[in-house]
């Protein structure tokens, strides 16, 4: 009885609810703004790294190499902590979403590069003998193609950023994390926090369980 009055007391869990959906509320939008503009820059990064001039495509890289190398709560602090040494300031949220956006575009360009380059040559190659022009068949030759290949990394990805978020409780962004133990300081009780820990499950789960569907389909696809 002790360890259940501990760790899940329904009258904390009930009281704390409030508090835990508005922390999931700003979880969720951070999570949809990252990806969002993370997944809009990544493509743009990856069309630079592929079909800029060599100077645009070397830069396209290191950016790339840099950001998939750098921890995310090094760049989130960085951004938070860091910048208003020159004068710029953020709000906890925005460099939240700066932050998980300049990583999403990096791993979103190295895996949007892998699936362009997945489709053969000859698709180019009959567009142009169309008369299309190049951009025009990227757009609606290629990359059409090119989805059906990134769409379970990618998904998955976004899956990774609604995980990454709680990272925003260390700029004291009010996230499931950080109201959870908001709350939890407040009652004197860890139940709160395992109350975010079943609604994380809960929300993330079908994700999940979406990318090995998604995963699954496209390797029936690739058998035929």
């Amino acid at each position: 009885m002790e360890l259940i009055d501990t760790f899940f007391n329904w009258g904390i869990l009930v009281r704390s609810f409030p508090i835990l959906i508005r922390g999931l509320g700003n979880t969720i939008l951070l999570g949809c703004a990252a990806i969002v503009f993370g997944t809009m820059a990544g493509l743009a990064i990856c069309l630079v790294r592929l079909y800029a001039p060599k100077p645009l495509r070397r830069l396209a890289t290191l950016y790339i190499d840099m950001f998939r190398a750098l921890p995310i709560l090094v760049v989130l602090i960085l951004i938070y902590y860091a910048l208003p040494f020159i004068g710029i300031r953020l709000s906890s949220f925005v460099s939240a979403a700066l932050a998980l956006s300049l990583v999403l575009a990096a791993f979103t360009a190295e895996v949007c590069r892998a699936g362009i380059e997945n489709i053969p040559k000859g698709q180019f190659e009959a567009a142009a003998a169309l008369g299309l022009p190049f951009w025009v068949a990227m757009l609606k030759v290629v990359l059409p193609q090119a989805i059906r290949v990134v769409i379970p990394p990618l998904t998955s990805n976004c899956v990774s950023v609604f995980k990454d978020t709680a990272l925003a409780s260390v700029v004291a962004m009010p996230d499931l994390l950080k109201q959870a133990t908001d709350a939890q300081a407040l009652m004197a009780n860890p139940t709160p926090l395992i109350g975010a820990a079943i609604i994380y499950l809960a929300f993330l789960w079908p994700l999940v369980r979406l990318v090995g569907y998604l995963e699954e389909r496209g390797k029936a696809q690739s058998a035929r």
